[in-house]
């Protein structure tokens, strides 16, 4: 006789695998590019585990926006967490395009988005860099094609 699900209770089928990456990413938690955004740090990068700061806007917070002070400070307060107790060496920052925390939160015109975006995520690199040497710091910006979404690496 089959089992009968536990609503209470849920095991997941996956194993917990207890070392560390020592990787972050930080992205938008628009959940629509989360599968692909997790692809990219798997397949792409290699990075099969990696500690997780989803936040509305994602980078846009490290970006010294005066209308997002406050979530910036409790985005950098979890930065330096993950950087200090997991032994973070590595930093993943995604942006995306059509973002709503730009043209809703920040007021960004649509014509403007992008260039805004793509300044906030060199802003962003810079400041993650002052958090201490030997962090390596990599950038990209997600968009849509058809239903695909294509990842453009961010140079800085």
């Amino acid at each position: 006789m089959p089992s009968v699900p536990n609503p209470q209770s849920f095991e997941s089928s996956v194993q917990f695998e207890s070392s560390r990456i020592h990787a972050v990413a930080v992205y938008c938690s628009d959940g629509r590019f989360g599968e692909q955004v997790d692809e990219l740090l798997h397949a792409h990068l290699g990075l099969p585990r990696y500690d997780r700061l989803a936040v509305p806007g994602g980078a846009a917070c490290l970006a010294w926006h005066f209308e997002t002070y406050r979530e910036e400070e409790g985005v950098i307060e979890q930065l330096r967490f993950l950087l200090t107790v997991h032994n973070v060496r590595r930093v993943v920052l995604v942006a995306h395009e059509g973002c709503a925390f730009y043209s809703e939160r920040l007021r960004v015109p649509a014509l403007q988005l992008e260039a805004r975006q793509r300044e906030d995520i060199s802003k962003a690199i810079s400041r993650v860099r002052d958090f201490g040497l030997g962090i390596e710091v990599t950038a990209f910006f997600a968009r849509l094609d058809g239903a695909t979404v294509r990842f453009d690496r961010i140079q800085k």
